[in-house]
């Protein structure tokens, strides 16, 4: 794991025992390199796939709601905090989108495996290339509704596809 001198400035300007740090880096996943993005993706489906396990799809979505709620706030304060935008290691975005996108898969196919890694896959591939209207999210808007907004998109339009994918495969 890489991480460049300037994260590294960055990193050490942080007070790194603020919950908003640990948040929207979920975790610490946003300090990974390379492709923070990607990582927090990743570590963002085994909680989801436990809330969902528990508490069932009304748990997932009520966890989307939360992240989603800490994302707008945790983002905030990280951009404060840097005196940037959309800092990589902000990863919490990520989390709340491929907790959307996640969402018609477990819904109709449960825990699939092939299935959860598809939704991550067509999540990870919205959220780069960043087609219209995610990249509209992206680059008109400033602030967290920008950071968090893009994402959310992202996973929108990945859980639709994937709803449409599940139901042409005879799935759901």
């Amino acid at each position: 794991m890489f991480i460049s001198p300037d994260d590294l400035k960055i990193i050490k300007t942080l007070n790194l025992k603020s919950p908003y740090v640990w948040c929207a880096t979920w975790f610490g996943f946003g300090f990974f390199r390379p492709a923070p993005g990607t990582w927090g993706s990743l570590a963002s489906i085994p909680p989801a796939l436990i809330l969902f396990s528990f508490l069932g799809i009304w748990g997932l979505l009520l966890g989307i709601t939360v992240i989603t709620v800490i994302g707008f706030w945790a983002s905030d304060k990280f951009d404060h905090a840097t005196g940037g935008h959309d800092n990589k290691m902000i990863v919490i975005d990520e989390a709340a989108g491929q907790w959307i996108t996640l969402l018609p898969v477990l819904y109709f196919t449960g825990l699939n495996p092939f299935m959860v890694l598809f939704a991550f896959i067509m999540f990870r591939f919205f959220d780069i290339l960043k087609p219209w209207p995610i990249s509209w999210f992206d680059k008109s808007l400033k602030g967290p509704i920008s950071v968090m907004g893009d994402d959310i998109v992202a996973g929108l339009i990945g859980a639709a596809l994937l709803t449409g994918i599940i139901f042409y495969a005879g799935l759901g």
